[in-house]
């Protein structure tokens, strides 16, 4: 039997830095915001080790230990934090109706999105066991790309993200080796051109890594196969870098929301309103570009000052 119907001012969805920022601007102005944690309580960044590049941290800080300073802070202001999914929603009305975990009913006034995207990975076990430990296997360039520092790196993927990490990492590393799995790029000619032109890039089309190498506990090299003459060769390094896009974890809201072809939800230019009144969208479920934690905080902010904004335009606050 379903429990009684709850009734909330604001409700955020997801809990990584985009979301516990809206919640500490929502409760801080009084909005008795509830938040629910989603699958993966704190978000992308418990999947990271070390954080360099988040203001406030002069010595670094782990990706976990900083969600829960996060949580803490969104806490003391009294912000609701949950565990559960949302698992339906109903965007028909002024009252916005979503399902806990299929079970529970909560009707609120305003909705903060704050999913995220999930880096998408090749699957193999020796890929999770480095990506786990955090020995030297990673998704994003600019967030680890400084620990590889004078290093050899690899980098697995073929678009315009991979290109511009391989880039970044060029400025970085002594020699990236480019892992392309057809005879040319996805990438757009400009970007495909510009790596090409890097003497420190070494492209290896029809390419793919076969293993991730190591002692167990750091990458030492990636054993890679040539998918046409099926021969393999070890390359080594010291740092694989997984370019293969990133998955808008929006899925729950494509009935109502409008979304690119890749499924991030399209925000007004400037704001975080999406095309449904009292819906608003922050962090990587709108953001492809920059996709960094400074940035979803940033748009945690925003979303929380527009529906603070929207609840006193319609009298609720």
């Amino acid at each position: 039997m379903s429990e009684s119907i709850e009734k909330v001012k604001c409700l955020i969805v997801g809990s990584g830095p985009a979301g516990f920022t809206a919640a500490i601007y929502a409760s801080r102005a009084n909005m008795a915001p509830v938040l629910y944690q989603g699958m993966q309580p704190g978000g992308q960044l418990t999947t990271t080790t070390d954080v360099d590049n988040y203001p406030g941290y002069p010595e670094g800080v782990n990706g976990t230990q900083m969600m829960v300073d996060l949580e803490n802070q969104a806490k003391r202001f009294g912000t609701d934090v949950r565990m559960g999914m949302i698992t339906k929603v109903d965007f028909t009305g002024p009252v916005h109706k979503v399902w806990v975990d299929d079970t529970k009913e909560i009707h609120s006034d305003t909705i903060i999105i704050s999913t995220g995207a999930s880096a998408r990975y090749l699957g193999l076990e020796s890929e999770q066991h480095y990506l786990a430990n955090g020995g030297g296997v990673s998704a994003c360039a600019v967030c680890d790309g400084f620990f590889y520092k004078g290093q050899d790196t690899i980098i697995v993927g073929a678009g315009d993200s991979a290109c511009e990490e391989a880039s970044y990492l060029a400025n970085i590393c002594t020699k990236v080796t480019m892992l392309v799995r057809r005879d040319e790029f996805r990438a757009s000619k400009i970007m495909a051109e510009r790596v090409r032109g890097i003497n420190n890039i070494e492209i290896l089309h029809n390419t793919e890594l076969d293993e991730v190498l190591g002692d167990g506990n750091v990458v030492t090299g990636v054993r890679v196969v040539n998918n046409q003459t099926q021969a393999k060769h070890e390359i080594p390094c010291t740092g694989a870098f997984i370019a293969i896009g990133h998955t808008p974890n929006t899925q729950v809201f494509s009935p109502w929301l409008e979304m690119d072809e890749t499924g991030y939800i399209v925000n007004v230019p400037g704001s975080s309103k999406t095309n449904v009144e009292g819906v608003f969208v922050s962090g990587d479920a709108a953001d492809h570009v920059y996709r960094q934690a400074v940035t979803a905080a940033g748009t945690g902010c925003m979303a929380a000052l527009d529906a603070e904004r929207y609840l006193a335009a319609k009298g609720l606050h």
